[in-house]
């Protein structure tokens, strides 16, 4: 079953209130303090204490950094992180967050993202908070995680560049399609890490899906806010019936040469469509038509949007926001006549329902070896059926 996590971010969201989350859930003290010497930074005091925010027990976690660490560039965190001994899921989660960094801050700054500087964010507390939440989330089994609305606020802070509105600038950019709602207060709810985690690990964010919950746990930010307990909630538990927030993008297009719509449907799929299709229709005056509809993730919707402005004649297109219920999906990978053939798995609550081999390396295999490709397709099927 698909072991789920789902941030409640009543106080917003920080890489240490995540980690304190973490702890409090469950997760090891000792892994979380082995995380230096995994990326090679020497040794870093870690304070775990217990605390409280108005009256909520939680944890909460201090990376106490060396004294004057050197700010560090994107390029030099890229090569520190690949180089870590870490599983290769917390490190893909590592990377992508802090690519999601490099380039929001590139963006906002004008430079180049390789050379982009990470100033306080280049820290070690920084790469023990993200590296770390990555590393806790593996030992916790977590496969999928979910995150509520985030908490937008009002005001100013002092940073590198100067004084910047709250929510910081990078914040806001890696904050693109998250759902945000505006609370009182001038306090920085979501920082630049807390974003970037969110942005790299939620696939969707809204209400908490229906879930058998296993365990939950509170981290705490530093502050101690009178209008809110400044807290991260994390609920973890077994999905009950695997779903997702989707989106489905449609135009109806009567002017397109056919000729460019297959280049209109591969950008769509380049640009993170989950599925595209077409469907002949008669439009206005009776002219003859097609209505081209792309599903994709909430977080592709605006690059989906601009491939099929920029790609067909469409003025616009129409957006509806879906809930699918998907089957949890493993791919295993047989041999035929000695060459390999992926096989997708379809599993609904632990019990494999669907199997079906990948066409393309089916093709691929009965090439090479002269025969027919549904010939290929059915020993693979044969191979990947569980005993």
């Amino acid at each position: 079953m698909s072991r789920l996590l789902y941030l409640d971010c009543v106080g917003g969201i920080a890489g240490d209130m995540l980690l304190a989350a973490l702890l409090d859930a469950g997760a090891s003290e000792g892994t979380l303090r082995g995380v230096p010497g995994r990326l090679g930074l020497g040794p870093v005091e870690i304070r775990v204490e217990r605390v409280a925010r108005h009256g909520v027990g939680a944890l909460h976690v201090e990376v106490v950094p060396p004294p004057s660490p050197p700010p560090r560039t994107w390029r030099a965190m890229r090569e520190l992180i690949e180089a870590a001994d870490l599983p290769q899921r917390a490190r893909a989660r590592s990377l992508g967050a802090f690519g999601r960094l490099a380039e929001a801050e590139a963006k906002i700054h004008g430079s180049d993202v390789d050379h982009v500087h990470f100033h306080e964010l280049g820290g070690v507390d920084t790469l023990v908070d993200v590296c770390g939440a990555a590393l806790l989330l593996e030992e916790l089994g977590v496969e999928r995680v979910l995150c509520s609305p985030l908490p937008y606020t009002r005001g100013l802070v002092d940073a590198a560049h100067g004084i910047l509105p709250v929510p910081a600038p990078a914040t806001v950019e890696l904050l693109r399609g998250a759902i945000v709602h505006g609370v009182e207060g001038v306090k920085e709810l979501v920082t630049p890490t807390g974003a970037a985690l969110a942005a790299e690990l939620a696939e969707s964010f809204g209400p908490p899906p229906p879930l058998v919950l296993e365990r939950v746990g509170y981290g705490a930010g530093t502050d101690d806010f009178p209008e809110r307990p400044n807290l991260l909630r994390v609920l973890l538990g077994v999905a009950i019936s695997p779903s997702a927030d989707v989106v489905l993008i449609e135009t109806n297009l009567d002017d397109l040469l056919p000729e460019l719509v297959p280049d209109a449907v591969e950008r769509c799929f380049a640009a993170g469509a989950l599925d595209v299709w077409t469907v002949a229709a008669q439009m206005k005056k009776g002219r003859p038509g097609i209505v081209l509809s792309a599903l994709a993730r909430p977080a592709a919707e605006q690059a989906v949007t601009a491939a099929i402005l920029e790609e067909t004649s469409a003025l616009g297109v129409r957006v509806s926001r879906l809930q699918r219920h998907e089957l949890e999906r493993e791919e295993r990978t047989v041999e035929v006549a000695g060459e390999p053939v992926r096989v997708k798995i379809g599993l609904l609550r632990g019990r494999v329902v669907n199997v079906a081999p990948e066409h393309d390396d089916c093709a691929a295999v009965a090439g090479r070896c002269g025969r027919p490709v549904k010939s290929v397709w059915a020993e693979a099927l044969a191979r990947a059926q569980p005993p």
